[in-house]
């Protein structure tokens, strides 16, 4: 349709070449070439810096892209409404979410989903919070998983609340026996993923005045765990990433003043009316109320 051209100018910026987008257009680099000339021509100003060893936004580009973003992603939604009033049941359903959701709640909740609806395709893609926010902003996501509050342009839907725990050694015991309190933190280190060091965590380490250097980051929850077993820090892991700590010597307290992260569903306003969003909000809300 006519927003063909927006999507040019979309999946450039977002490979910085013109064959990658032809490849993931399935047109040819010329037509990629000629659709952004077609579009800087219509719109006035060049949207695009090129040379031979990058290709780079203008200031112009950069400003327009997420209006350009916007169009694609809600033509997308008329088809695909479109296709639902003429009794279609196709298309494809983009999910963001981070590592502890992809492992604990979506397989059985995209299984549930794909039986009811065999024929929609689900695209998934792992990420931290602010990445799924933005990119469900810039309709490259239907909906995603985040922490709440989200930021104001996106509508909102609570799931519950993912209390924080403290990782240590299987060995070490709370000096009040049953919780983590400033007391134990004293010259301890900690290890967290950089992806989910959200403001749920930062206002955890900071009210317990754990400094920034006695931090460390690693690449997954899975990799917290192995360290915090071989005893080379601390680490937090809201219960919901800890479903699956089975079989390691690491123990997991509750900390004396209570920290949780409040979990939610995101998506873009302009989604609203989208048959395949809905479906799969109903099919998650579902999954939790069962839980």
């Amino acid at each position: 349709m006519k927003t063909f051209s927006y999507q040019i100018f979309e999946t450039v910026a977002q490979t910085a070449s013109f064959t990658k987008a032809a490849s993931q257009l399935n047109i040819t680099p010329s037509a990629v070439s000629h659709g952004i000339s077609q579009l800087e021509t219509a719109l006035g100003f060049p949207l695009l810096l090129r040379n031979r060893s990058a290709m780079q936004l203008t200031a112009a580009g950069q400003a327009l892209l997420p209006l350009a973003a916007r169009l694609v992603n809600d033509e997308r939604q008329l088809l695909a409404l479109a296709a639902k009033m003429k009794g279609l049941d196709t298309g494809t359903l983009r999910i963001g979410a981070i590592s502890s959701i992809c492992i604990a709640w979506l397989p059985t909740i995209i299984q549930r989903f794909a039986k009811k609806h065999p024929e929609i395709e689900i695209s998934l893609m792992q990420g931290s919070f602010a990445e799924i926010e933005e990119a469900v902003f810039l309709g490259k996501l239907d909906l995603g998983f985040s922490a709440l509050p989200a930021h104001e342009r996106l509508d909102t839907i609570f799931l519950q609340s993912d209390p924080l725990k403290c990782l240590t050694p299987a060995s070490y015991q709370p000096k009040n026996g049953r919780s983590i309190s400033a007391a134990d933190l004293t010259d301890q280190h900690f290890i967290l993923q950089k992806a989910d060091y959200d403001s749920d965590t930062k206002a955890a380490l900071d009210e317990l005045q754990v400094k920034p250097q006695a931090i460390n980051y690693s690449i997954d929850d899975q990799s917290i765990l192995a360290m915090v077993e071989a005893g080379l820090g601390w680490g937090i892991l809201p219960d919901l990433a800890l479903k699956n700590m089975k079989g390691q010597a690491v123990a997991a307290y509750p900390f004396e003043k209570p920290y949780a992260r409040q979990l939610g569903l995101v998506f873009n306003p302009s989604a609203a009316a989208d048959p395949l969003v809905s479906a799969m909000k109903t099919e998650i809300l579902a999954f939790l109320d069962q839980q």
